[in-house]
């Protein structure tokens, strides 16, 4: 063990990394079943409309809160709850059908051990992390997963910290087996996940189209200067061409300035039908942004019809309305 004196920022993360490699290898043999256990009891759950509890304390508690988040992020409800608080009323979110997923390094800890006889009574069964595989915690839950490592990466080898990366990594391991058992798709994701920058990458087109009076449109037998009026009163750059809200064709600034080039002064005379692109680019409404945004960089186009099956327009998506978006 490395003295206080000769630890450094890069023993820890050696430390810490070697922990996790330590759990890949227990994952990949004598701790598969476990494992494979704890995802067949959470998918049993969820089935049957149950919830998953988390519960630690201190580093664990911490580290509890973040694979509840992770969990019902990907499609798993589950939630955090504090063991010195459960045994002042917060028991009560333990309802018939849940399942306890306990997180304590030591299996000792003594507010979860006070409340095994209570969880075992209450809830659907018991699933717990622990460092110590013959530990109170331990031998009361019905699978155990191993996190124990050889060494906290500290100076000390005091403070809560390989052990608990391995516990995060382990629960983030559960999440998404979990996840990719039941199915779980990006629009799946997109739907949990409304807000930030990630919400706006795997936002659907309908989130950020132009609809309703936004969307410019004129109908065939419009002359050039009505449609010139539209494309400047809407400012998209462009405008749709419509005959009972069906979308027909589109015209849009580079349309414009190519007719001028190649008619001069006779293209003012066109009518919106006889000048529009009868082929525009369309997409669903349903798809999400980074497909939208990968076909616009593949046509090398600025804007996208958003129609339903019958042509009907819903929409428009332009290049600036997918700002921030990346494409996966």
């Amino acid at each position: 063990m490395a003295s206080p004196s000769t630890f450094t920022p890069a023993t820890l993360v050696r430390i810490e990394a070697e922990a996790l490699q330590a759990l890949a290898a227990r994952l990949e043999g004598a701790m598969r079943p476990a494992f494979d256990s704890a995802v067949d009891r959470i998918l049993t759950c969820s089935r049957i409309g149950g919830r998953i509890l988390l519960t630690g304390m201190g580093k664990s508690g911490i580290i509890a809160q973040k694979i509840a988040a992770t969990l019902t992020s990907t499609g798993s409800p589950a939630h955090f709850l504090h063991p010195a608080e459960a045994v002042h009323g917060d028991l009560g979110a333990l309802l018939p059908g849940d399942l306890v997923l306990a997180l304590s390094a030591s299996g000792e800890t003594e507010e979860i051990v006070r409340l095994l006889p209570i969880l075992k009574r209450k809830g659907d069964g018991l699933i717990s992390f622990c460092c110590n595989p013959s530990s109170t915690l331990a031998t009361a839950s019905d699978v155990v997963l191993d996190c124990s490592v050889e060494r906290e990466a500290c100076g000390m080898n005091l403070a809560p910290t390989a052990s608990t990366t391995a516990m995060l990594a382990l629960g983030d391991a559960l999440a998404i087996a979990v996840s990719l058992r039941k199915g779980f798709r990006p629009e799946d994701f997109a739907d949990l996940h409304p807000g930030g920058k990630l919400g706006r990458q795997l936002a659907r087109v309908r989130d950020l189209m132009h609809s309703g009076d936004t969307i410019p449109s004129v109908p065939p037998h419009a002359g050039m200067t009505d449609v010139i009026y539209e494309m400047s009163r809407k400012k998209l750059g462009m405008t749709t061409v419509q005959r009972d809200g069906r979308l027909l064709g589109v015209l849009s600034d580079g349309d414009l300035r190519r007719l001028l080039e190649l008619h001069r002064g006779n293209a003012l005379h066109l009518t919106a039908e006889q000048a529009m692109n009868s082929h525009p680019v369309t997409l669903q409404a349903g798809e999400l942004a980074t497909n939208a945004l990968a076909l616009l960089e593949e046509r090398r186009i600025t804007f996208l019809v958003i129609t339903d099956d019958d042509k009907h327009v819903l929409g428009i998506l332009h290049m600036h309305d997918l700002w921030g978006v990346e494409r996966s």
